[in-house]
């Protein structure tokens, strides 16, 4: 099957200055795809060259198995884009400001704004230089959702709405999803991510430095764990083991940190009588900050 992006190599440099660096990565059709980085990391940068916004220095992209340079048109009929500036012409209203944009697509969506609007609050009736920052980019959501694209591409998209607004936006990426959409959304809010996508990239200074699902990139992470015993136990049982660190027992309760596999962990403490288990995932942002602050390697 076509995947819905691929890219090999992707580099794009600004005088002296890298925005990206052969970065080489695919999104599977029906995904949903979290572009993680810091402001400045590239991800915008990814952004417009997928639609033939800036032209790359070297290396190749594909968008839904065409070339976004010369069957631009044709993808940009096939996707719908929230820049991560939205901006529409303020002395329009909402409402004829998104028919407006459903009329350069053919009409494609136009029956669908009432509904979107509906479901975000968002009133149709306002002129957009009215707007507070949040509903504007409410604008931009339903612009980007109402003609249901085949694939989504969102650059930090939730940017100004409330957390009402935010959880309705992770309701319809899910929903888009599950309808076969594919979703590829560049984000710096870790749990919005981790909320709704099956993959996750980070990036950083341009260069991609993990590649996985979140399960996968908390495998390889550090936990905390904590055990509370029913009695003493012997510290050095618990000092040497693979993948075990920072142990300290303080009477009966036992703290170290766990990487990869917790087997040697369990195994000893089968020994004993557990009255209690904490163990402390670590948060998709931890893992974000571990990478981008380079206390992991990169991938």
């Amino acid at each position: 099957m076509v995947k819905a992006i691929e890219l090999n190599g992707l580099t794009k440099t600004y005088g002296s200055s890298r925005g990206l660096v052969e970065l080489s990565l695919s999104v599977e059709r029906g995904e949903v795809f979290g572009y993680l980085g810091p402001n400045g990391a590239g991800k915008s940068t990814t952004i417009r060259l997928l639609l033939d916004l800036i032209r790359p220095t070297g290396g190749s992209a594909r968008v839904l198995g065409l070339d976004p340079r010369v069957d631009a048109v044709v993808v940009h009929a096939r996707i719908g884009y929230l820049a991560g500036d939205f901006v529409a012409p303020g002395r329009q209203k909402v409402g004829a400001a998104l028919r407006f944009l459903a009329a350069l697509r053919g009409g494609a969506g136009a029956d669908r704004i009432d509904a979107l609007c509906e479901r975000l609050e968002l009133d149709q009736g306002k002129k957009i230089s009215a707007l507070s920052k949040g509903n504007r980019q409410k604008v931009g959501l339903v612009q980007a959702f109402m003609h249901e694209p085949e694939l989504l591409i969102l650059d930090e998209p939730t940017s100004g709405l409330d957390p009402l607004a935010q959880q309705i936006f992770l309701d319809m990426v899910a929903e888009a999803a599950a309808g076969g959409q594919t979703v590829f959304m560049s984000s710096h809010i870790m749990s919005e991510v981790e909320a709704v996508a099956d993959r996750v990239a980070i990036i950083r200074e341009g260069r991609l430095v993990a590649l996985d699902t979140v399960a996968g990139l908390r495998a390889g992470a550090v936990r905390d764990v904590e055990v509370t015993f029913t009695g003493p136990v012997d510290t050095a049982a618990f000092t040497g083991l693979a993948g075990v660190a920072d142990v300290r027992i303080e009477a009966s309760t036992l703290r170290c940190q766990v990487t990869g596999s917790p087997d040697a962990l369990l195994r000893v403490l089968a020994g004993y009588q557990v009255a209690g288990l904490l163990v402390t995932e670590p948060a998709l942002e931890d893992l974000f900050h571990s990478y981008y602050t380079g206390e992991a390697d990169a991938a």
